[in-house]
């Protein structure tokens, strides 16, 4: 059977339907275009995301199901709680977005990272723009873990998370978790769950609902402060539940 895949106008920056995706390699939607920032900004209001290897073309994917995070659920362990408060690593928000997408590609192995120089300069633009923002794990003035993503509306989309040590990313992602549905986020897309996710309480939907809760939220607005610059609050009562 012959499978025809869209190719997209270097000039136009829409996209085919999520529900037009191929079941196998699950989600492949589309290939070529570029990762101009409005064209990427385009494909996350419409659940679909890029990523590809090494010599590989520019393609563009919706996979079903959905691994997401509903922020208001989000519980850390007990082992997690006691951890954090014997270390008490210090989290910040948009501190320094750029290291944080180069840890992200630097602590993975060259073949496995989809994080080469066009991706994250793309991405260090939508950082610019406002669009792209980070959440950062501190241990006294060292990075040791965080995590980066674009925020649509009300859907904060997860692109890439890193430790240097013990529990960082874990840490940055209950904090934001705390953070993000407290200005006013509804939910987290974690693209594809993994084992790693799914410790963690990811949860997955169906490409229908993903896709109406993304265009249900994606119009909506969070708090204007909940992207600045600043240092997140321990999740207290997360953290007594």
């Amino acid at each position: 059977m012959t499978i025809y895949l869209t190719e997209l106008d270097s000039n136009d920056f829409t996209f085919p339907s999520p529900f037009e995706a191929l079941d196998e390699p699950n989600g492949l939607l589309a290939f070529g275009g570029d990762l101009n920032p409005q064209r990427l900004l385009s494909a996350y209001q419409h659940g679909v995301f890029p990523w590809f290897g090494p010599n590989e073309p520019l393609l563009w994917w919706s996979p079903a199901p959905r691994a997401v995070f509903d922020p208001s659920l989000f519980r850390p362990s007990k082992s997690l709680r006691k951890f954090q408060r014997k270390t008490n690593y210090r989290v910040t928000m948009n501190t320094c977005t750029s290291q944080v997408i180069e840890y992200c590609a630097s602590t993975r192995p060259i073949e496995e990272t989809w994080l080469n120089e066009d991706m994250r300069s793309a991405y260090g633009e939508l950082a610019k723009k406002g669009h792209c923002h980070s959440v950062e794990v501190w241990n006294h003035n060292a990075l040791v873990g965080g995590l980066y993503g674009l925020s649509i509306g009300q859907v904060f989309c997860g692109e890439s998370m890193f430790s240097l040590e013990t529990n960082a990313s874990k840490i940055a992602l209950w904090y934001f978790c705390h953070h993000f549905k407290n200005h006013g986020g509804k939910l987290i897309d974690c693209q594809v769950m993994n084992p790693h996710l799914n410790s963690l309480g990811a949860q997955e939907l169906t490409r229908e609902q993903f896709i109406a809760a993304l265009h249900n939220l994606r119009e909506q607005t969070v708090q204007d402060s909940c992207f600045s610059q600043q240092e997140l609050s321990f999740p207290i009562q997360q953290e007594m539940s």
